[in-house]
């Protein structure tokens, strides 16, 4: 089953066309392996029980010669503030307990029409009231970290090859250090936030992408042109395509690397790793200046006002929700600072190609223990650059060190290519080994015992 399950959405894509392998067998592994980990790690919280037929009908369709699309029978999962039809989707809220959204999100219903097939949803945040707390893969007793907790913990550890999260802050690429996988925040406006839940309005949060996770970076690669592209609902979305990462020269690129600034104290750990990533780099050819963007500290600030400004709980009608405290003339002052912020930070990266950071201050922590903030992904929320994260190292514990490569707007294809080129040079993902999250024996879901 191994083989199955740990292989990339992009293997199993490519084997069930020639047919080495039916999506059958695919998805009843994974199905399986879910059995065997989700009970520690509570990283799936509601599963989709058509998987398996739909799996039978993906068979079906091949064996008249009809093939769907690039991800013809493959599984994914998707974080539960995002809808999937017939699914709950609660955001982990109490009062939404009950919601079940008769629709796909543009997103979801991408990656079905490519052939790909829901498993099911997955937990957010650390712990929520609705379904409890999500388990780190690599240690239980340490948190997966962010929103997209769940998508993350699942994927390291073999139940669902790769899945769709959502990002405001960080909360696709603080799971995907802490669970040592990889993921993308794609450049704001590539993917319609539309079917979000909570409903985020493009306009007022310009900081919130959708975007994909998985064990490998060419996963990413895969999903990305999948999910982009106008939906005629969500008016912040650009049409432009991403280009082609393959085709990307990491030779001669220039790249940006800092560590340290006024917000943020990273561990001698993460500085390592950061720096082994960066002496990578240069051996691959990309000139490597440590150097650091103007304002870069105020990033936080401008977040923390954010924070203060009032939200819509609808779609059509002003119910603002929350506790907010910025004036009138406040909220203008604010995004006059937000502007400047963005202004200084295009105008520093017409000298480089890409910046090398780390992901976060430290490795996934224990369960109630301080995490640390969130000083290198909050400012390419700010701008809305793409990000790109990939494993770079491991701590003294045994949890895993990410990096982040943030590139130009719109050229996703420059921050996936660099993670690439990271991931075969320091090893991207390893297996977890899962000692104490296996509580439960594998299984088919068609009562046969394995």
């Amino acid at each position: 089953m191994s083989d199955l399950v740990y292989a990339s959405a992009t293997t199993l894509a490519r084997r069930i066309r020639a047919r080495e392998v039916s999506a059958q067998e695919v998805v009843a592994a994974h199905l399986a392996q879910i059995a065997r980990v989700n009970p520690a790690l509570n990283a799936l919280v509601a599963a989709d029980d058509t998987a398996l037929a739909q799996a039978q009908a993906a068979d079906a369709a091949l064996a008249r010669g009809e093939l769907v699309g690039p991800l013809h029978g493959v599984p994914f999962t998707v974080k539960d503030w995002i809808d999937a039809a017939g699914l709950p989707c609660t955001g982990g809220d109490p009062q939404f307990r009950a919601r079940v959204p008769s629709a796909d999100a543009p997103a979801v219903a991408r990656l079905r029409q490519a052939g790909a097939i829901l498993l099911g949803k997955t937990n957010v945040m650390i712990e929520n009231p609705v379904y409890g707390r999500t388990n780190n893969p690599y240690n239980l007793a340490y948190s997966p970290c962010g929103s997209s907790s769940g998508e993350a913990a699942l994927i390291a550890a073999g139940g669902s090859p790769l899945g769709l999260g959502s990002d405001s802050g960080g909360s696709i690429r603080q799971p995907a250090h802490a669970c040592g996988i990889a993921g993308l925040k794609p450049t704001t406006g590539r993917i319609p936030l539309t079917g979000h839940f909570p409903f985020i309005s493009a306009l007022n949060d310009p900081r919130t992408t959708l975007g994909p996770l998985a064990r490998y970076v060419e996963d990413l690669a895969l999903v990305l042109p999948l999910l982009c592209g106008m939906d005629w609902r969500d008016a912040s979305v650009v049409p432009v395509p991403p280009g082609d990462w393959r085709v990307v020269a990491v030779r001669g690129l220039r790249a940006a690397i800092y560590t340290h600034h006024a917000e943020a104290e990273p561990t001698p750990e993460t500085v390592a790793v950061c720096q082994r990533a960066a002496q990578s780099l240069a051996r691959a050819g990309v000139h490597v200046t440590e150097t650091l963007p103007s304002r870069i500290e105020e990033a936080y600030a401008i977040t923390r006002q954010y924070w203060q400004r009032p939200e819509s709980a609808s779609s059509e009608t002003w119910m603002p929700e929350g506790e907010f405290h910025l004036a009138s003339e406040e909220v203008e002052r604010h995004l006059f600072a937000w502007d400047r912020f963005r202004r200084a930070m295009i105008s520093f990266m017409a000298d480089y190609d890409l910046i090398l950071t780390p992901v976060a201050e430290r490795p996934a922590t224990p369960h109630g223990a301080d995490a640390g903030g969130i000083p290198y992904t909050l400012p390419y929320s700010l701008t809305g650059w793409p990000c790109a994260v990939v494993r770079g190292g491991t701590s003294s514990e045994g949890l895993p060190i990410g990096v982040q490569i943030v590139a130009r707007p719109w050229r996703d294809d420059v921050a996936l290519a660099v993670a690439h080129e990271l991931e075969q040079a320091l090893g991207g993902w390893q297996l977890p080994s899962l000692d104490g999250v296996v509580s439960a024996p594998a299984f088919l879901y068609n009562g046969s015992i394995k």
